[in-house]
């Protein structure tokens, strides 16, 4: 069977050719009219790596939509955001009913040099490894198209030294609102976040109770991650909305949650407790159980008993 051909994209005048859509007025900045994009292809899906920024707000989205090696939920949400050097796949078939929306794609040298080139990194929404698109009310939606019509405009207009610098305040007016709208997203949307934050609790008491904290060693941000079969940025976010505390702090309470029990309720030497919680040495254990009790593991113990 033949693999579909993967396409290098590092042009916005490439993807416009591909979607077979006229060469951008903008070399480094376009809104494109979603409902307009024929993918030049006789492939049933087309796959490609961009070397570009793009937001899409689509609404009528068939198919699936992947981001990575995932599915991209866009049932109900609005807004997708795909960062440079991704890859994305979706499908090419004419849709029975044409999906509408515009994709607001940026090349990385118009932001190069200004404050939004910066910010990009801090984004999580760019890093999320796919879970979902933002959701917007129909209010919302009216706001951020008028941001992106307000973005068409200025760079169909005579460009001035101003130009530039208006289309990124533009930008990053649409890039806060996704920020407070994301927040808000976390928030409504707790009865599925707080399934993630039981099932984290899981996959955290399992590793410490097993062999796989002795093969492997502490757990990362990213090794949960990839056990829940989201990214470290979207975890991060999630457990900064839920519980206030970063990855690195919810790891460090399940394993003084852990040393604790094992302290009180076993004669195991201090060192045999920092060796199975995943430690090489146990001066590293001290000191981070002192840090986060204010006793050592040995006063924690003869205060216990």
């Amino acid at each position: 069977m033949r693999e579909n051909k993967t396409h290098i994209l590092n042009t916005l005048s490439e993807f416009h050719k591909i979607s077979g859509l006229p060469k951008p007025e903008h070399p480094l900045i376009s809104l494109v009219d979603y409902g307009l994009v024929q993918y030049q292809t006789e492939e049933n899906q087309i796959s490609w790596i961009q070397h570009f920024y793009t937001i899409g707000l689509k609404k009528d989205i068939q198919g699936k939509f992947l981001y990575g090696q995932q599915p991209y939920d866009f049932d109900e949400g609005l807004i997708a955001f795909v960062s440079p050097g991704q890859l994305v796949s979706l499908s090419a078939q004419k849709p029975e009913i044409r999906p509408s929306g515009f994709l607001l794609c940026i090349h990385p040298d118009f932001i190069w040099n200004t404050s939004l080139a910066k910010k990009m990194k801090h984004y999580d929404f760019f890093g999320y490894n796919v879970t979902e698109a933002l959701f917007l009310s129909e209010k919302e939606e009216a706001v951020m198209i008028g941001i992106l019509k307000n973005i068409q405009h200025e760079y169909h207009s005579n460009i001035d030294p101003y130009s530039q610098q208006i289309i990124i305040s533009q930008i990053e007016l649409f890039l806060s609102y996704c920020e407070r709208f994301y927040g808000r997203q976390f928030i409504t949307r707790k009865k599925s976040s707080h399934q993630l934050l039981e099932k984290l609790e899981n996959i955290l008491n399992n590793y410490f109770d097993s062999d796989k904290v002795l093969q492997e060693g502490l757990p990362t941000a990213q090794s949960l991650a990839d056990m829940l079969s989201i990214s470290p940025n979207y975890l991060g976010s999630l457990l900064k909305s839920l519980t206030g505390q970063t990855t690195q702090q919810h790891i460090h309470i399940k394993l003084i949650e852990k040393a604790k029990e094992r302290l009180s309720t076993t004669e195991l030497s201090i060192s045999e407790i920092a060796y199975g919680l995943g430690f090489e040495y146990p001066q590293s254990f001290s000191k981070l159980f002192k840090s986060k009790t204010q006793l050592s593991p040995l006063e924690f113990r003869r205060s216990f008993n």
